[in-house]
């Protein structure tokens, strides 16, 4: 248990965070549906899987681990998010060998028709509006050498509300390096640096009456109000990660991931993963710990393995505590072939 030990005093250097300087930016940036993790395994770890990275889900928490994958993968996942809102992502990356990774995703936030109300009307207009987000990705990673790997995200991100709507564009970026303290990795990324997104459209369309001072001036003059734009949830997250048992039939798995986010406080997210014979996996973690006010905690989960000839299906699932928000369990299919 010594390299356990060892494992834990890094994370605990990488976790020294003091509340007590700790800033709440809550609701300060745009595209908040960025942040939200993907894939059951690793939310099963308590998204601690920047320094894991070994499988398709590495687009979005590392994409510095895909050059790594010697199989091509395509993932699917579909999650009932909270307050019935729909959540979807879908991620494929092609291995091309010593030229490297190449990979492709699509996330979608939906939140389903809604009545129009109003003051007056607050049973319903008779109209109907939906929002909804997006993001599709192209990605790119390779190794540099044996032991260090560097990997891309190019994005492309839209919102929209009723008759409202904001595009912007980010990159990410992800590094992943093998020590030679009994190889251990040490991951670390940068998600979603990119421009500002601001809500343009037809409901900020307004009729004026720039001198009403004046006989038989104009009341309809149109206009737009100016809305503000916002940044994008910056992410930057460091972890490491150990295999303190691994032998032909069991390998288990320690992770911890801290994180640094431009609209809340810092915290730090830790995890495990036992794998018997590389067909059943049982995983359980924490997120958020150093975070006074997060509503997110345990997270439990497990996964099945099976190969069929050059293919193998792998399901995953993931219970996932969010406090008074209840939970939230994530079902996800990868093929790797």
């Amino acid at each position: 248990m010594k390299k356990a030990k060892v494992l834990i005093v890094v994370a605990l250097n990488l976790g020294l965070i003091s509340p007590a300087f700790a800033v709440n930016k809550v609701a300060t940036t745009a595209a908040q549906f960025l942040k939200i993790g993907v894939g059951a395994r690793p939310l099963g770890m308590g998204g601690a899987f920047v320094a894991v990275a070994n499988d398709v889900t590495a687009l979005y928490w590392n994409p510095g681990g895909i050059s790594r994958l010697d199989r091509n993968e395509v993932i699917l996942l579909h999650t009932q998010w909270i307050a019935d809102v729909s959540f979807d992502y879908a991620a494929l990356t092609i291995n091309l060998g010593n030229f490297g990774t190449l990979g492709a995703s699509l996330t979608a936030l939906n939140m389903g028709e809604m009545k129009v109300r109003t003051e007056r009307k607050p049973e319903g207009t008779g109209e109907y509006f939906d929002a909804g987000d997006f993001a599709a990705a192209v990605s790119y990673g390779r190794s540099l050498t044996d032991r260090f790997s560097i990997g891309f995200n190019f994005k492309y991100i839209h919102q929209g509300i009723w008759r409202m709507q904001a595009s912007g564009f980010a990159f990410d970026v992800g590094t992943l390096f093998t020590t030679q303290f009994h190889g251990m990795t040490i991951g670390m990324s940068i998600s979603n640096f990119g421009t500002n997104m601001r809500m343009e459209g037809q409901n900020t369309r307004r009729y004026f009456d720039i001198n009403p001072e004046a006989y038989g001036s104009n009341d309809r003059i149109p206009g737009h109000l100016q809305t503000d734009s916002w940044p994008l949830p910056l992410l930057f997250r460091v972890g490491v990660a150990m295999d303190v048992v691994r032998t032909s039939a069991n390998r288990l798995t320690l992770a911890a991931d801290a994180i640094h986010p431009n609209d809340n406080v810092e915290r730090m997210n830790v995890g495990a993963e036992y794998t018997w014979n590389g067909l059943v996996s049982l995983r359980a973690g924490y997120r958020s710990l150093f975070d006074p006010q997060s509503e997110q905690g345990l997270t439990v989960g497990g996964g099945l393995r099976y190969s069929v000839g050059t293919f193998a299906l792998r399901l995953d699932y993931a219970y996932a505590n969010f406090g008074r928000l209840q939970n939230a369990q994530r079902f996800s299919v990868a093929v790797e072939f």
